[in-house]
């Protein structure tokens, strides 16, 4: 009698989008007052850079790939690296690493990073369009805070551009505030609590 038996077994996770998206919303809500000129220097953006828009997302990112998600898991660590590399270029701005790393700094360097994450942007942008609009509409912003970033370090009309960042990344939080909200309270109450919107079913079969 053969008693050897095959059982699968399937492991649920919660959607981490929720606490991605709450990551997101922090840093950019703390980063964009210092472009925005309401509050000053970046010693006490460091801190959220890391925690929230870097090892939030990054949870999110890693469990997010446990869930099949490639999107999810793509686009929460990418740019859960993206704030560990900003955190790190702060500090070295600020001396931590030594006098001669401050003195060796090239801001268009930064910049070609920063046009590096724009490409990235643009095709998440076009992948969002099949998730909902709210994440879109993140996105978008995404691609305006990297194009008000990357023409600032080149120092390409600098007043207007920082700005552009720094309203593009405003509107990011705000909207990844409200992404979080609908995750978390649409799934807590089953139903529809805060809309996000369809996907626009153009490229998805």
């Amino acid at each position: 009698m053969d008693t050897n038996q095959t059982q699968k077994i399937k492991v649920i996770n919660a959607d981490p989008s929720a606490l991605g998206l709450f990551g997101l919303a922090m840093v950019t809500l703390v980063a964009s007052t210092e472009k925005l000129g309401i509050t000053q220097g970046t010693s006490f953006i460091i801190p959220w850079a890391i925690f929230l828009g870097a090892f939030a997302q990054l949870f999110a990112c890693i469990n997010d790939s446990k869930r099949n998600n490639t999107f999810g898991t793509t686009a929460f660590g990418g740019y859960a690296f993206f704030w560990m590399a900003v955190a790190m270029s702060w500090m070295i701005q600020m001396g931590v690493f030594g006098e001669n790393m401050v003195q060796a700094v090239d801001p268009h360097q930064l910049g070609y990073a920063f046009v590096g994450y724009l490409i990235f942007t643009i095709f998440m942008t076009i992948g969002a369009m099949e998730t909902h609009k709210v994440l879109f509409l993140i996105f978008v912003l995404i691609d305006f805070l990297f194009i008000g970033l990357a023409l600032s370090s080149f120092g390409i009309a600098y007043g207007f551009t920082r700005k552009l960042a720094g309203w593009a990344e405003l509107l990011i939080s705000l909207f990844s505030f409200y992404g979080a909200a609908a995750s978390v309270l649409n799934e807590h109450f089953g139903r529809v609590f805060l809309p996000v919107g369809k996907p626009f079913g153009v490229f998805k079969k």
